[in-house]
């Protein structure tokens, strides 16, 4: 009894090691990381146009903002700017105290988001902006209608870099890069390209003809992150 006790534990103990052994039993591999930059000329471009008036009473400071928003989205319109291009936003009143004169004072503003796809519109629209009223253009950032497809060749050239680096690795330690055991997406971004806020006087490069939209280049990137095996 004694003896059949002893050869059941150790035919126990034998069968834990085992399992332990191909458990810890791992493949050789290696994970790396790629990624893939593809610039593009934009085609596309978002203008935050400004209103901003003060007054001495809110009735008449709220009227003369209404007022111009009104004939912007109106000229937009007639100009044929597909509604859906043309998004207001931002809308702020308040009243302030101005202790110069030791007098109170209402300002309204609101932002109205232009997305233009044709390009060459952009000096005319804008001088027809400014024309209705708008003193402020809080930003233009550039974009592409193309980005779906820029994004696909960014992947592409992530996942040929991991490889490539793999492959430099392996030979290194003198060995082949195997099949992929894990892929995992490490995202993408497209940072925006802005141009900054400034303010619209009177007088403007728009009403003298000359070209004041430079578009540049945007960049497309994204990331991966592949594991392969080594033989």
């Amino acid at each position: 009894m004694k003896k059949s006790f002893i050869v059941a534990s150790m035919c126990l103990a034998l069968g834990v090691a085992a399992q332990a052994q191909t458990a810890g039993t791992s493949v050789p591999q290696i994970q790396v990381q790629g990624v893939g930059k593809v610039k593009a000329v934009p085609d596309q471009v978002v203008v935050r146009l400004g209103i901003e008036n003060k007054g001495k009473t809110a009735e008449e400071v709220k009227n003369t903002n209404d007022a111009i928003v009104a004939s912007v989205l109106k000229y937009l319109k007639e100009a044929k700017v597909p509604e859906k291009n043309i998004q207001t936003q931002r809308v702020s009143f308040y009243s302030y105290k101005d202790y110069t004169d030791k007098k109170d004072y209402y300002q309204a503003s609101q932002t109205i988001t232009l997305t233009l796809e044709d390009l060459s519109k952009y000096e005319t629209l804008i001088a027809g902006v400014m024309s209705k009223g708008v003193n402020r253009i809080d930003g233009v950032e550039y974009k592409s209608s193309q980005i779906a497809t820029y994004q696909t060749e960014a992947r592409t050239l992530a996942v040929q870099e991991a490889k490539k680096k793999a492959t430099d690795y392996a030979n290194a330690l003198g060995q082949k890069v195997g099949k992929v055991i894990l892929v995992a997406d490490g995202g993408g971004s497209t940072p925006p390209v802005f141009r900054p806020m400034y303010s619209l006087k009177s007088s403007t490069a728009d009403e003298s003809g000359d070209q004041t939209l430079a578009v540049g280049e945007i960049e497309i990137n994204t990331s991966v992150s592949i594991s392969f095996e080594l033989e």
